[in-house]
């Protein structure tokens, strides 16, 4: 994997989703044929050797490459979406991030009891996403066996959040 190759793929949107965050804009990354297959190639390696029988993908942009992943596992996919947009019966979290609340949802019958668990999504920021998906797994009965992020921005402290889990990031900006 090239490190500084992926790098160069994420842009810096400033101010976005409001005044003084930087968002890291891993959209050039997913459009770089080479780029995304080397981060999807990676991040699947990374949990190889785990018995994962369902990969979840935290919206929007953890679907992208919970999906591939989940296929290169053999394993199902399950999204992890905001509230409203599962046509079924879900289950609840809300969560804290660095600019604000929300919450996730995730199908009632999405990951059953035994189920192993990997967690995907683009950027481990403040850990508020990743520990509500946690307990939404851990509340349906399953184990997470694994983290993984292409992006982890370090100063902000989420691996804490997460740590008993081990995450990995492809990418860390400090």
């Amino acid at each position: 994997m090239d490190v500084a190759h992926l790098r160069s793929l994420i842009r810096d949107i400033p101010d976005f989703p409001k005044p003084g965050i930087v968002f890291k804009d891993i959209t050039p990354l997913l459009g770089d044929a080479e780029g995304f297959r080397c981060t999807v190639d990676a991040l699947a390696a990374k949990f190889a050797d785990r018995a994962v029988d369902k990969v979840i993908g935290i919206e929007a942009r953890g679907f992208i490459l919970a999906a591939p992943i989940a296929y290169l596992m053999g394993a199902g996919f399950v999204p992890v979406r905001k509230p409203g947009k599962l046509p079924w019966r879900t289950r609840v979290e809300e969560y804290t991030l660095e600019y604000g609340t929300d919450r996730l949802e995730m199908h009632h019958d999405g990951i059953i009891e035994g189920d192993n668990v990997l967690i995907v999504d683009d950027v481990l920021a403040t850990g508020g996403t990743a520990a509500a998906t946690l307990r939404l797994v851990e509340a349906a009965g399953g184990s997470v066996v694994g983290l993984g992020f292409v992006i982890e921005l370090g100063f902000l402290g989420g691996r804490s959040r997460v740590a008993v889990h081990d995450p990995v990031a492809l990418l860390t900006y400090e």
